[in-house]
């Protein structure tokens, strides 16, 4: 009975976010406490295992407030504008460098874990480009979702925070242990980028019947004869480079020294970008006003994130505390063929990018990796590897999947189709995530 009860609670989490009836809050919090009544457990009991929940994940909660906070400021004074303005103007006529320039500018454009920002800041700063090069539009928007999605492998960005929250452990220490996938992930990106980038040429020189080279030498290296308001975004761009913020440096000193904390693991991961804020605020904003709108400008993303992790903590403390949980995956246990149980979290992690199709991010890690994480464990396979596989497995496909408001966001700023945009980019992102795997499995990170 417990693990019909388990089922039908997971199932109903899962449609509830899939159709979009209600928002992450209201499902994680209200049918697992549904769930407890019918399994015969009191108020009482379930509030004792909301605090268990609670407890092992508001670390993570924690984290994700001051984290956004940061690197929202970071966005707010201009930190990374530099890199992405040097970056346009160097790539700029060069179909290669283009593509190459794209995964790098969307690298650090999401170094504050927002989607949202990341496609608000490249898509209209480069779209115009792609479109005077003749360049797919879906390209840009591949590339983009590709290297934003590697680098959501980011403690503060949420996949490896609701996988963490599922664990119970520290967000800082299962992330160091993805860290080299990551820094492959980006290799593999920009490989990507530059063969895509190829092939863009060549079909942009076969359908319009001229060389892209030829024209470079003619324009001096820019690959196409700009026009005249081209021109004037180049100025306007010089102007910006001029004038910078004084604080640049000491800011992108503070950045780098946050970011060795974390990657250090001396203290906790929250208390390291509390700190950050706290030196930040003062640093760039004198008066208290000014503190206190920026704070309240990131207030928003911040709490929402932080109040599916504290309810995502609530649902799986009250399945975990009644039981359902380990009687859900014993159950399956017993009827999963012997050879197919030890290697699951495997099949789960090579389909993972489809499953972006069919479930959001937080059905993906709360309703699927906890019974999977449950399953392979009864044949011996260690939580951290499970959920590896599950996170590398998934995570580049993040951007494909319709039920990210982030790339919804995207397709209206880029004027796409949802449709052939999952036609374009999902063999070559599910491809990269296969790659990523394999290479996990050789390095012995899964």
């Amino acid at each position: 009975m417990l693990s019909i009860i388990a089922f039908l609670t997971i199932i109903t989490i899962v449609i509830l976010l899939i159709k979009g009836k209600v928002i992450p809050v209201v499902a994680l919090a209200l049918v697992p406490i549904i769930g407890a009544f019918l399994a015969g457990f009191g108020l009482g009991e379930i509030g004792e295992f909301f605090n268990e929940g609670i407890g092992s994940v508001m670390n993570v909660a924690i984290m994700f407030i001051f984290a956004i906070l940061f690197f929202g400021i970071m966005q707010d004074v201009g930190l990374f504008d530099p890199l992405i303005n040097k970056m346009i103007a160097l790539s700029k006529g060069n179909i290669i460098a283009v593509s190459i320039a794209t995964v790098i500018i969307a690298a650090v454009t999401q170094l504050d874990g927002s989607g949202a920002s990341t496609f608000l800041i490249t898509i209209p700063a480069l779209l115009p480009l792609y479109q005077r090069l003749k360049m797919s539009p879906y390209l840009l928007l591949l590339l983009i979702a590709g290297s934003a999605a590697i680098m959501n492998m980011l403690p503060w960005a949420g996949p490896v925070g609701r996988a963490a929250s599922v664990l119970g452990m520290d967000v800082t220490e299962l992330w160091q242990g993805l860290i080299p996938v990551q820094i492959i992930g980006m290799v593999l990106m920009l490989s990507l980028a530059f063969f895509l980038g190829l092939k863009e040429k060549r079909r942009i020189e076969q359908r319009h019947s001229y060389s892209i080279d030829a024209i470079s030498a003619v324009g001096g290296g820019t690959g196409v004869t700009l026009h005249a308001g081209q021109n004037d975004m180049e100025q306007e761009e010089d102007k910006n480079s001029q004038s910078l913020p004084k604080l640049f440096w000491m800011n992108a000193l503070l950045a780098l020294g946050i970011i060795t904390l974390l990657i250090t693991g001396i203290i906790p991961a929250g208390f390291a970008f509390m700190i950050g804020v706290a030196i930040a605020l003062p640093i760039n904003y004198r008066s208290s006003k000014e503190q206190t709108d920026r704070i309240r400008a990131h207030a928003p993303n911040a709490l929402t994130m932080a109040s599916i992790i504290l309810a995502a903590g609530s649902f799986l403390g009250i399945l975990t505390g009644t039981g359902m949980l380990d009687s859900l995956a014993g159950d399956i246990v017993t009827i999963l063929p012997a050879f197919v149980g030890p290697y699951i979290h495997l099949i789960i992690g090579f389909l993972g990018v489809p499953f972006d199709l069919l479930l959001s991010t937080d059905a993906y890690y709360f309703a699927l990796l906890p019974v999977v994480e449950q399953i392979s464990a009864g044949f011996g396979v260690a939580s951290l590897t499970t959920t590896y596989a599950m996170i590398i497995g998934n995570i580049v496909g993040t951007f494909i999947s319709p039920f990210s408001p982030a790339l919804w966001l995207a397709l209206g700023l880029a004027g796409l189709e949802m449709g052939k945009h999952i036609k374009y980019s999902l063999p070559w992102l599910w491809g990269l995530s296969i790659v990523l795997m394999v290479i996990a499995l050789v390095i012995g990170v899964i």
